[in-house]
């Protein structure tokens, strides 16, 4: 009994010697990390659908149908009238998981998408934490489950779709567009040619033509680089998309003919457009008009306005030095003006949440501390900065708007309301469940729609360049 009792303690004083180094906070955040990861799981067992990765079931089948001598786009899934729609690149791209079991091809793609989603919240949060002195590990060690969590990436996981990485693309393209901003910074401190050409950003705009290659959704992109003048990276992700797809010519010409001659213009290939699902304006107006179509010229009238207030609010957005803010809503703008955007497309809304949230921060940041202000010349014009303005009387209360914007939108695409209204024409009508069965069927798509006509830009936060324009609003705003 003694000697049990004398290797119990010689146990504890390794234990405790183990763990004499590590920070007791390390060790209390370490536990915050761990409760939100299995609230995340619960939260995807209490509102998600069960999953069987049945998109990839589908990219599996047809590459390993390929493989075997057959045509890409005969390709018919058993039991389904569904086959293989992206472009022959994402089929080159597919082809070496034709060696893998259909789950561990499922397996393997998760793992990367989650890792890929974790690498973009800590480059679009890095910004954020610095400012507020936060941990990075520890702060996107609870957005990543929670992220993951949502619809969007819930549903992309379970099916095995490729959202996340195309996500990632063009993100690596924003974060080039900062690096490219701070030109010479990273490059002095750096050593290696290809250190210096990554930290450079010269590369901009690879990522956003690799992604239309894939899905031609990112096109709309490289329309927003043209309006806002940033021809050398629009050129660049024109030049990427239009290599990849020609060099997919090159080695598949059969597939590209067949694809681009009849197979992208199949849209039955995809769905019906009133399925509830598809939350784009298409979706919308066709669940409202209660049919199985949208109604062409009205969903194109609305289109238009929707695709000219994005752009133009994400012009704005950039112009004044929020580069986060302006790829959001093209993304978001792309989700509602897109025929089809599914619930797993919606990945835009991540990048939303963080913008509002840190919109709230900054607001109320900026009350608690005195901020400049345009002096009023003798006859009302702004000569320079001179004065302070007073704090906000209620900080606690400044912000607060945005603050319970980015919790709301969080729950409303965590619960997911459409699906308990499912309905399918013609077997259901969708006012089976009247007004409110109706409004929540539809409700992602109206979230989109809210979003892209108010989502705030935050001056001067995150710019992909400088300008006089911008350095002014960066001194009114305080750049916090």
């Amino acid at each position: 009994m003694p000697t049990n009792v004398g290797r119990g303690l010689d146990r504890l004083a390794t234990v405790r010697r183990a763990t004499r180094g590590i920070d007791r906070r390390t060790v209390v955040r370490a536990g915050i990390v761990a409760a939100v990861a299995y609230a995340a799981w619960l939260a995807i067992g209490e509102f998600g659908r069960p999953y069987n990765f049945f998109d990839m079931k589908i990219y599996h089948g047809a590459v390993v149908w390929w493989a075997s001598g057959h045509e890409l786009y005969e390709f018919v899934a058993p039991g389904t009238t569904l086959g293989f729609t992206y472009p022959p690149f994402a089929g080159l791209a597919m082809l070496p998981m034709a060696q893998l079991p259909v789950a561990l091809a499922g397996l393997l793609n998760a793992a990367v998408s989650i890792a890929a989603l974790a690498v973009v919240l800590a480059a679009l949060l890095r910004p954020i934490v610095d400012r507020l002195c936060w941990p990075l590990w520890y702060t996107v060690a609870i957005a990543t489950p929670l992220a993951v969590a949502i619809e969007p990436t819930r549903e992309t996981l379970g099916y095995g779709q490729v959202n996340l990485l195309l996500f990632a693309l063009i993100i690596a393209d924003l974060i080039a567009l900062r690096w490219r901003s701070r030109r010479g910074t990273h490059q002095a401190e750096t050593d290696g040619a290809l250190l210096r050409f990554v930290y450079s950003g010269t590369w901009a705009g690879v990522g956003i033509g690799l992604a239309t290659a894939v899905k031609l959704t990112p096109a709309l992109f490289i329309f927003y680089l043209m309006i806002t003048r940033q021809w050398r990276v629009a050129a660049t992700a024109v030049g990427t998309a239009v290599a990849v797809t020609i060099g997919s010519f090159g080695v598949v010409g059969t597939e590209s003919r067949a694809y681009f001659g009849s197979v992208l213009w199949q849209t039955e290939r995809v769905g019906a457009a009133d399925m509830t699902p598809n939350q784009s304006l298409a979706g919308l107006l066709a669940r409202l008009y209660d049919s199985i179509e949208t109604p062409g010229l009205l969903w194109l009238a609305f289109s238009v306005l929707m695709l000219a207030l994005g752009l133009s609010r994400a012009s704005n957005a950039h112009a004044d030095g929020d580069e986060l803010t302006a790829f959001t809503l093209v993304g978001l703008t792309a989700n509602v003006i897109s025929p089809i955007s599914w619930t797993h497309h919606l990945v835009w809304v991540i990048p939303a949440i963080i913008v509002l949230a840190d919109a709230a921060a900054r607001r109320r940041d900026a009350s608690r501390r005195p901020v400049p202000r345009p002096a009023t010349g003798p006859y009302g014009g702004p000569p320079g900065l001179s004065t302070l303005r007073s704090p906000i009387w209620y900080p606690t209360l400044t912000g607060l708007r945005h603050g319970v914007a980015a919790i709301g939108l969080y729950l409303l695409f965590l619960v997911s309301p459409i699906w308990p209204f499912e309905h399918q024409l013609p077997e259901v009508s969708h006012y089976e469940d009247g007004l409110f069965g109706a409004l929540m069927e539809n409700s992602l798509a109206l979230a989109l729609i809210v979003l892209v006509a108010a989502l705030p830009w935050r001056p001067g936060a995150e710019p992909a360049f400088h300008t006089d324009r911008m350095a002014r609003t960066a001194m009114l705003y305080g750049r916090r």
